[in-house]
């Protein structure tokens, strides 16, 4: 993953401070920092895809929720959640009612053990 994630940044192993001492990692941090900062996150993406780099992009929430790996979810309320699964095409999952407001269902409650 290392030798890929130099391969990418086109750092030769030899220039970059030992990864395995971390009295240098803030001179590494500072290596990878700049060249990270040479090129824009889509750049980077296109540059890691495929690769064993382990490299990902940090994404914003609604970029992260359009992703094709995301369709597991959906929008309900105005809040991204997990959708139900499994799926299956004779008998469709629900999705359960949304919770009741505080309060909602007391008096039905009250009344149910007599107190109501």
């Amino acid at each position: 993953f290392y030798r890929a994630l130099l391969s990418g940044l086109d750092l030769d192993p030899a220039d970059v401070p030992d990864r395995s001492d971390p009295a240098r990692w803030p001179e590494l941090r500072r290596v990878f920092g700049a060249r990270f900062a040479a090129r824009t996150r889509d750049e980077w993406a296109a540059v890691f895809a495929g690769t064993d780099a382990c490299v990902t992009p940090v994404l914003t929430l609604a970029e992260a929720a359009a992703r094709p790996e995301q369709r597991g979810y959906l929008t309900r309320d105005g809040l991204l959640q997990p959708a139900p699964g499994p799926r299956f095409s004779r008998t469709p999952a629900q999705l359960p009612d949304p919770a009741p407001e505080p309060g909602q269902h007391t008096g039905e409650i009250l009344r149910e053990y007599g107190t109501g």
